[in-house]
């Protein structure tokens, strides 16, 4: 058997990956779309299009629904794939809401058209629950299961764990995709549990040379933010991706308000202005089942830390041009929450080109900023007085500028050592993908540090280092380029 990578190899965006059983079978693991650093700088449908075989997929199995992971299931049935497609239960709930975002941007606003695809992809999903083995194919030749486990990433995210066994030969292989794995005590999510055991682990890395406050420090900071802005009597702008970050920071914000120390904290208006992270919410609070003890015991004091008092949402752009207006000149007290987490695109931009030349607002973020990105220029430049460019537009950075990089939904280096080196069978190999390269390189240093002084024989490869050949298959690098 053999992993390639159609996407997220060498990168945080396009997850894509092949387990190639035989040289007929495979399983696809998510098929997402590349952003800003991984597009190649080919236009959108050029750089999505499908340019790798799917007649011999026998499923594909979803991690989760950000855009990065699912993207490209439009691109994926356009080029003839006719399986299943596999995922948790919450995930089967959510991943139409997003498909049908995707859909809007990137093809048509036909409505009967995206009816017809939804249906399609509605005929094609098959919910998983958790900690349960499906058996995707069972015949004379192989017989291959999979299982899904919590990943607390996003509600509904999961790590796929594989078995293959090949009836003729006898071999049998438990291979591990991470997908993307979140960090312990996440808002609602619980954290992620590693598997018994694991024969080839494809690991995300996109926080693998770094390490994120815990979350009493996290709050701390997102709550001086909040109080800084309070005697500012200006906005906090949060960019945040519309499932996933905005549930989670309205959770972390409903506390501080609740434990408010004085009026201002109590009058404090939190508003998404996300068509998409409103609906999103919605559905959060219908899959209570799926959060964690925490999140249970807050509901049962009577607080609803989705739906509370100073929560508003925008909806129509006439109502958003409206807010945008009213709290760029009003100076109201407010937390706007709107996508996309990395300015690249959507609702937050104009915010941010009307309060970026304005010392009384804040900008934070509490996400990843990939390289190329508007965040990242703001993130970086703003501190220093620098300017960004929005839309062709040069705007000056004069609003404070803060990072708070505990929220992030990512398992950070040590979470992710943790991940390997609790399992009570580590892998032999392993394969580091979804990171920038030095992030790769500084988690694969780590991992290897570690099996040499537990005595495990551990061979890591980068998924940077493989090559794309004919039909969009991977192969390795030659020897004399590979590092192990």
């Amino acid at each position: 058997m053999n992993i390639f990578h159609h996407g997220g190899g060498a990168g945080v965006t396009g997850s894509c990956h092949r387990l190639q059983i035989a040289a007929d079978r495979a399983l696809l693991v998510d098929c997402g779309i590349f952003q800003r650093q991984d597009a190649d700088n080919l236009d959108s449908l050029e750089q999505h299009k499908v340019r790798f075989s799917v007649e011999d997929v026998l499923a594909l199995v979803i991690t989760h629904v950000h855009i990065d992971h699912i993207g490209r299931l439009p691109y994926l049935l356009a080029a003839g794939y006719k399986g299943p497609i596999l995922c948790s239960v919450p995930s089967a709930r959510l991943l139409p809401l997003v498909i049908e975002d995707a859909l809007k941007i990137g093809f048509t606003r036909d409505r009967h058209l995206i009816e017809r695809f939804l249906a399609e992809v509605q005929e094609r999903l098959v919910a998983l629950g958790y900690q349960g083995w499906h058996t995707v194919l069972d015949d004379e030749r192989h017989r291959v299961r999979v299982k899904l486990q919590r990943a607390g990433h996003i509600l509904g995210s999961a790590y796929v764990e594989v078995d293959t066994f090949d009836k003729a030969s006898g071999e049998r292989q438990r291979s591990v995709f991470s997908g993307d794995l979140g960090a312990p005590y996440a808002p609602l999510l619980p954290a992620p549990k590693p598997p018994y055991r694991a024969d080839v682990l494809v690991l995300e890395s996109t926080y693998g040379d770094r390490q994120h406050e815990d979350r009493r420090h996290r709050r701390e900071r997102l709550k001086a933010a909040m109080d800084r802005a309070l005697e500012d009597v200006g906005t906090v702008v949060i960019p945040a991706f519309s499932v996933g970050r905005t549930q989670e920071l309205l959770y972390e914000l409903e506390g501080l308000i609740h434990n408010g120390s004085n009026e201002r904290w109590r009058e404090l208006e939190i508003i998404v202005d996300s068509p998409l992270a409103a609906r999103f919410t919605e559905v959060y609070r219908e899959l209570k089942p799926w959060w964690d003890a925490e999140a249970h015991k807050t509901l049962r004091s009577g607080r609803h830390p989705l739906s509370f008092e100073n929560l508003y949402t925008v909806d129509s752009h006439e109502e958003h041009e409206q807010t945008v207006e009213y709290l760029a000149e009003a100076g109201r007290l407010a937390v706007v929450i709107a996508a996309s987490g990395m300015v690249s695109g959507g609702r937050v931009v104009n915010y941010l080109k009307r309060m970026l030349g304005d010392e009384r607002h804040c900008v934070l973020f509490t996400g990843y900023q990939a390289h190329g990105t508007p965040g990242r220029d703001i993130q970086r430049f703003g501190p220093k007085g620098g300017w960004v460019m929005l839309d062709g537009q040069r705007i000056d950075i004069r609003a404070r500028i803060e990072t708070v990089s505990g929220y992030s939904a990512h398992a950070d280096q040590h979470d992710l050592l943790n991940f390997v080196r609790r399992m009570r069978h580590p892998p032999r190999e392993l394969r580091l993908v979804h990171g920038d390269p030095h992030a790769q390189a500084a988690l694969k240093g780590k991992l290897l540090e570690w099996a040499q002084g537990a005595g495990h024989a551990l061979e890591v490869t980068l998924g940077s280092e493989w090559l794309a050949i004919d039909a969009g298959a991977r192969k390795p690098v030659t020897p004399s380029m590979a590092i192990t």
